[in-house]
């Protein structure tokens, strides 16, 4: 596979859509089963958890958050906040709670973000918005032990420019402690050359302005945040050298990251066995936010995964990149 600019057009397009590498169901079809998933998930949540829906985070009619409550109360909890994917112009918080069942039953909160999605929301917009969600979560809910960005595709570029955030303006230093962005993407220069752009009309200058690679020399935060870049194992060759290369930069950059490439996943059901209790990311989300936090609290190391993740995934750790399963 050559460099994306020697690609022809078709090609690009085709690296860039990622219903078309999946093996479970046509294009069409996957896209139709993933919103039915995120919504079917999103219900059960609802149902089954203590929510605060639409609370407003900004003025924006967008600009609200769904949150999810952990079972058991306690004086502080990890919040992960969940950014949604749909390449900027779909998908919303409203399908956006699938993950917060196995989450708050281990004491963690679960607040999904919304963002003015193009048209009506421009890629600078999104970002400040995201960024802004983050300080308000900060400021409105004082028992947060700490923060973790759980970001999808889309919401996983999001998650990254969050990283690259000067907190200044905000008058908040948040406590970013973990990002978990899953088949993302971290240089927007190519889909300024396709067909997503048709909506999002990014100049060259505001995808390289708003692509986490270009902002990997200003991230702060080196020794107390932990990122994972995850990737579908059947996401298409430039996801997974998007993810790569954004792993390669931050590990450059002397930040904590590791690569995770999940096996018998596509860019869709990667994100939706969130819901399932004994899916890998599932765990490992559930795993890093809660050791970290008995960390804080011990005021003691911490391995990063508890002994049974460190038994039952030998090559699971912050670090290299690693692929799961692991070869037989």
């Amino acid at each position: 596979m050559g460099k994306w600019q020697e690609m022809t057009k078709e090609d690009l397009e085709t690296q860039y859509s990622p219903s078309r590498w999946s093996l479970r169901l046509d294009e069409d079809a996957v896209i139709e089963a993933h919103v039915k998933a995120l919504s079917e998930g999103t219900r059960h949540a609802q149902a089954a958890t203590q929510t605060l829906l639409n609370v407003p985070y900004g003025m924006g009619e967008g600009e609200k958050l769904d949150v999810y409550l952990p079972k058991e109360h306690f004086e502080t909890f990890p919040l992960v906040l969940y950014i949604h994917g749909g390449y900027w112009q779909f998908m919303s918080k409203d399908v956006s709670g699938f993950a917060a069942w196995p989450l708050t039953t281990r004491g963690i909160a679960l607040a999904a973000v919304g963002y003015d999605v193009a048209p009506k929301g421009q890629l600078e917009v999104m970002v400040r918005q995201v960024r802004h969600s983050v300080a308000f979560a900060v400021q409105q809910y004082t028992g947060i032990s700490g923060i973790y960005l759980l970001g999808h595709s889309a919401g996983a570029h999001l998650a990254a420019m969050v990283l690259s955030t000067d907190w200044t303006e905000f008058g908040i230093v948040p406590n970013i402690k973990g990002a978990f962005l899953v088949s993302g993407i971290y240089d927007l220069e190519p889909i300024t050359h396709i067909y997503v752009n048709d909506v999002l009309r990014m100049t060259r200058e505001v995808a390289l302005q708003n692509s986490p690679l270009q902002c990997v020399p200003k991230l702060e935060g080196k020794r107390t945040c932990q990122v994972l870049v995850a990737v579908a194992q059947h996401d298409s060759p430039e996801f997974h050298r998007q993810s790569q290369e954004y792993f390669e930069a931050l590990r450059a950059a002397g930040w904590s990251a590791s690569l995770l490439d999940i096996g018998d996943t596509d860019h869709f059901d990667v994100i939706e066995k969130l819901s399932q209790e004994d899916y890998l990311l599932t765990q490992v989300s559930k795993g890093v936010s809660k050791a970290l936090d008995l960390a804080q609290r011990a005021a003691r190391p911490l391995h990063l995964f508890p002994a049974p993740y460190q038994t039952k995934t030998q090559k699971l750790h912050f670090g290299p990149s690693m692929k799961w399963p692991p070869d037989r």
